[in-house]
């Protein structure tokens, strides 16, 4: 992980939210939330919640998932892990345990308490980078196609707020096979528009 990474810069809503135990009585490996937040933020990357590894380390995306995911946005680690660009707000901030498919769903009680505030901190967000079915479904609502794969066929009817796509897990690799116009056509208009938003000048120097 990059040198000079800062998780969180000081206020008192985000330290709010790191210390949130709201969901404590269901979480098996106990709260950690992960978040990054900063003012000068102009992506916001909403997934649908902290994995095992990142519940260890206390830090998203440093996994083969995220580095699929700084592929697709067409970044160096250095530049992702810039806490003054890209910020980490998932549905649900805590790793909410394994089910029977994978990691259970977000714990329903996080983005209605979480999501509005802190998104309302950082006012330059020019894209918010939906990351699989549940940010999509609460941030999409009617809105979003029958299934995640026509949600994320459709981007650009979600353009210029929101960008879906689906999780970029190494799980997913037979789904991005069979469905690889998502890398031939919707990444390069990714990377386009991440490039764009980085050299627009809105954002500050690394935090």
């Amino acid at each position: 992980m990059a040198e000079g990474f800062t998780p969180n810069y000081a206020h008192p809503l985000t330290e709010q939210a790191r210390d949130c135990t709201v969901c404590a009585a269901h979480l098996p490996l106990g709260p950690n939330p992960i978040i990054r937040i900063h003012p000068a933020c102009t992506i916001a990357l909403i997934s649908q919640a902290p994995g095992r590894l990142a519940h260890l380390s206390s830090v998203a995306w440093d996994d083969p998932s995220g580095r699929r995911l700084r592929e697709w946005l067409g970044v160096t680690e250095e530049q992702f892990f810039d806490s003054s660009t890209f910020a980490v707000l998932p549905i649900g901030f805590c790793y909410p345990g394994k089910g029977k498919g994978g990691d259970l769903p977000p714990r329903p009680e996080c983005a209605p308490l979480w999501q509005d505030p802190l998104l309302a901190l950082m006012p330059n967000l020019q894209l918010k980078v939906l990351i699989g079915a549940y940010s999509q479904k609460h941030y999409l609502g009617d809105r979003r196609g029958k299934n995640l794969t026509e949600t994320v066929r459709n981007y650009e009817d979600y353009l210029p707020e929101y960008f879906p796509i689906p999780h970029p897990s190494p799980r997913n690799g037979i789904y991005l096979r069979r469905n690889s116009w998502f890398e031939e056509v919707n990444v390069p208009h990714l990377q386009q528009l991440v490039h764009k938003i980085r050299s627009s000048g809105l954002r500050s120097e690394p935090i």
